[in-house]
């Protein structure tokens, strides 16, 4: 990382700083949820679907925005994704009723699912083809990061600027626009294709590589019922089920971000190490032995603990995933198909919030149990998953080389 060049930094730092922001966005909802509930005379697992509508319309704006990124560039298309989740972060908070929030945030899901395809495509072909698994790590770390930042603004200023507050403060990435428009150039391989006018179209690549995108959607569907599964309604189950106060809250969740930016590096390195594979499975089956105190354990120490390890095994397994879907499909597809897959993982998996707050409704408010069953079944269905793909590690990418030595 440190032999990068300042405009290699630089884009990674754009990059990370796009993912972060839009998931600070998406999680800004998640804190508030009950407080959503009580404004508008609804139930969480009503609520809750929000976050589902969210996730399933993401597969429409990666094909969207990936399709666009593929045909004008990565960095034209990442700004413009930028304004819009923006925009329709803002309009969230200026909900008339409980019907015009659910359509804010179904257009403000088509925005964000153009994010992670374009911004990790921009990243993986601009940095060193040896550095692919750290900045894996760091990309998927901003994950994570947007989380933590959600949660520490949440404990500051949430009792002074309410829900509505929040989601203004959510409109606040618009200004990672400048950056990007005079510190971060076009990538160095989207550029090299379009001097060779290749053939870009989608559908004849998904005929000819059906059996790899069927893989990456199913394996893709089981990383989101892992992340979101252990995310979404994490804060939920804190203070509802366990009666903490918004600061409690914050601090938990505050730590388990941590933990989980660093899994997420840490896994990424790794896997230049160990390959792809082994990284992967290794993080997930180590979820394991951690779900009973993640889940079912009492006090804010040891729920804290708990929550720390589970989230440092979650996001280091998906410290992998976007190296290991860059270098799974052809290159004339890298903006396009990571995200889409990745997405369309994510509409099988946007039913999580609702599943799991609806077991939790029929068992007493139990929510551990709706997230130990989703959790442990899909770390299960990770390992299995991976142990039959394809090892990636040391794939070159073209123009990365030559970017490298400039």
């Amino acid at each position: 990382m440190f032999n990068w060049t300042a405009t290699q930094r630089n884009v990674a730092f754009a990059s990370f700083a796009s993912w972060t922001l839009d998931a600070f966005d998406f999680f800004i909802l998640v804190f508030v949820l009950s407080d959503l509930a009580h404004y508008f005379h609804t139930s969480v697992s009503d609520v809750s679907i929000a976050i589902m509508l969210t996730l399933a319309v993401r597969p429409i704006g990666a094909l969207i925005f990936g399709r666009l990124a593929e045909k004008y560039g990565r960095r034209p298309i990442l700004m413009l994704n930028i304004v819009m989740f923006s925009l329709f972060e803002l309009l969230s908070a200026w909900s008339p009723n409980f019907a015009a929030f659910l359509t804010f945030r179904v257009i403000y899901g088509v925005a964000m699912g153009g994010i992670w395809g374009v911004a990790s495509s921009l990243a993986m072909e601009t940095i060193p083809d040896r550095s692919r698994g750290l900045m894996s790590g760091i990309f998927q770390a901003g994950y994570p990061c947007g989380y933590l930042l959600a949660s520490v603004v949440f404990g500051l200023l949430f009792e002074t600027v309410g829900w509505r507050g929040m989601f203004l403060i959510g409109a606040l990435p618009i200004l990672l626009l400048p950056f990007i428009y005079f510190k971060v150039p076009e990538s160095p391989v989207w550029l090299a294709a379009r001097e060779r006018k290749e053939n870009n179209a989608l559908l004849p690549i998904i005929r000819q590589h059906w059996k790899i995108c069927i893989y990456m959607v199913l394996l893709m569907a089981c990383f989101n019922f892992f992340s979101h599964g252990t995310q979404d309604l994490y804060p939920t189950f804190l203070k509802v089920q366990h009666q903490f106060d918004p600061h409690t809250v914050s601090i938990i969740a505050i730590s388990y971000n941590i933990a989980a930016m660093l899994g997420g590096i840490t896994f990424g390195a790794l896997s230049e190490r160990i390959g792809r594979k082994r990284a992967i499975i290794l993080a997930a089956f180590l979820a394991l032995p951690v779900l009973p105190l993640w889940a079912f354990s009492s006090g804010s120490w040891a729920i804290g603990i708990g929550a720390f390890l589970m989230q440092f095994m979650v996001q280091g397994a998906w410290g992998v995933v976007p190296t290991y879907l860059t270098e799974l499909v052809p290159a004339n597809a890298r903006a396009v198909l990571p995200g889409f897959v990745y997405q369309l993982g994510n509409l099988i998996a946007s039913v999580n919030a609702t599943l799991q707050s609806r077991i939790a409704e029929a068992h007493g408010g139990n929510y551990g149990l709706g997230m130990a069953i989703v959790a442990g079944t899909v770390a299960v269905l990770i390992c299995v998953f991976v142990a039959f793909g394809r090892e990636t590690r040391g794939i070159k990418i073209s123009g990365a080389a030559a970017h490298e030595t400039r």
